[in-house]
């Protein structure tokens, strides 16, 4: 019999949930959709080929031939696994190649091979910071970067987004003996927009603060692929460059670049890397075909931001808004939440594969995105498409008029 002094089930929630379930019953559910076929510029769902303006796969590697002979040859080296953590058996010399590659490219001495990019920031962050500590975060960084330091302990703060002279009235208010790390985005992956690097490395330097940058989306895009830092010429005065290998280098897995004695640290505190299996031998290899394919093709980088430009100007001539995006990751204002996801269901029938972004993650909008593998053929279709949706177009006019009465 139940007593009233037993506390509730935790499972009980769940009949509480609906939100999904309500949104599968309006036929406008956009999560878990299965995809068939090799994801490149076009993919298959039910059957209907989409133009896939929803990756992150900006170089198109993940179709080419030589990462998939990399990973092949892999496979049947090494077997589909290590089987146990790096820390222990699962290190192979693939990992530690991969490792000295990277750290070459990115123009840092050392670098950390991970399991995901995930891991990357957690191990970085958690294993860095402890509670006496203050981490600084930029206030629409990736919430990957969120979760590390709060498993870290360290005080969390955040300043507003891109803003130099908040940064600096955020460290003016932390104690003079604090340690302090500031922490941001290279290109931000809900707006597209670049870091202001350059500004907010001058602020770190006055206020004694280490600076960690999460180049997800840099890698590949910008100085060649060598990522933001590198954009500004400012590799020397970041402390710290994270990277994952799920997007421009086709594969799955992350990285730590900094100096010989963080990694040297990182490699024996960060716990996600030390208590999770190692990257597969297959992903490992694909990972540094894809980097060196990068290495020897960079016009891939000027490619994929060309074919971005070019949306853009689409847009801009059809009346869509493309926020202050100036890489491949193009985000489209919407009206409101429910809009969202009406107008992604009309673009999915009419072909085309975008992602649609609802709150907590961000405000209501379309995220696209682009690679290098598109043809003008695809991107004028997608602009085309975009272009018929009068409710972008309104949306983007009041983006502007919220914009000029500010």
């Amino acid at each position: 019999m139940f007593n009233a002094s037993e506390p509730p089930d935790l499972f009980s929630r769940f009949a509480g949930y609906t939100a999904a379930s309500d949104l599968m019953k309006a036929g406008l559910y956009p999560y878990f959709l299965p995809l068939a076929g090799q994801e490149g510029a076009t993919v298959r769902r039910s059957g209907r080929e989409l133009i896939m303006c929803g990756s992150n796969n900006y170089l198109g590697l993940t179709a080419d031939p030589r990462v998939h002979a990399a990973a092949r040859g892999a496979l049947e080296r090494y077997g589909s696994s290590s089987t146990g953590s790096r820390f222990l058996n699962g290190n192979t010399d693939l990992h530690e190649e991969l490792e000295a590659e990277l750290a070459d490219f990115l123009g840092k001495p050392a670098a950390v091979v991970l399991s995901t990019g995930y891991q990357a920031n957690l191990g970085a962050l958690a294993g860095l910071l402890t509670a006496r500590d203050y981490a600084v975060v930029d206030r629409d960084a990736h919430a990957s970067l969120v979760d590390g330091v709060r498993l870290s302990g360290a005080k969390l703060r955040r300043f507003p987004h891109n803003d130099a002279e908040g940064l600096r009235r955020t460290l003016e208010q932390l104690p003079d003996d604090a340690a302090r790390l500031v922490i941001v985005d290279g290109v931000y992956s809900m707006e597209g927009d670049i870091c202001d690097l350059p500004a907010l490395t001058a602020v770190c330097a006055q206020y004694g603060a280490r600076i960690l940058v999460d180049d997800a989306h840099g890698l590949g895009v910008l100085a060649g692929g060598r990522g933001t830092a590198a954009h500004f010429g400012l590799t020397d005065q970041v402390d710290l460059i994270t990277v994952t290998f799920s997007k421009s280098l086709a594969s799955l897995g992350g990285a730590v670049a900094g100096s010989e004695e963080a990694v040297h640290y990182l490699k024996h505190k960060a716990r996600s890397l030390m208590f999770s299996a190692s990257m597969t031998p297959a992903s490992t290899a694909a990972a540094l075909t894809a980097l060196r394919i990068l290495r020897a093709e960079p016009h891939l980088t000027t490619a994929v931001r060309a074919k971005a430009d070019r949306v853009r100007r689409g847009l801009a001539e059809a009346g869509v808004g493309t926020g202050d995006s100036t890489t491949p990751i193009i985000p489209v204002p919407v009206p409101d939440a429910q809009g969202t996801l009406a107008i992604w269901e009309r673009l999915i029938r009419a072909g085309v594969y975008v992602n649609p972004v609802l709150p907590p993650a961000a405000t209501p909008r379309l995220r696209t995105s682009y690679m290098a593998t598109h043809t003008h053929d695809q991107l004028d279709r997608v602009v085309e498409v975009l272009g018929a949706e009068p409710e972008l177009r309104r949306a983007a006019e009041r983006v502007a008029s919220s914009a000029s009465a500010a």
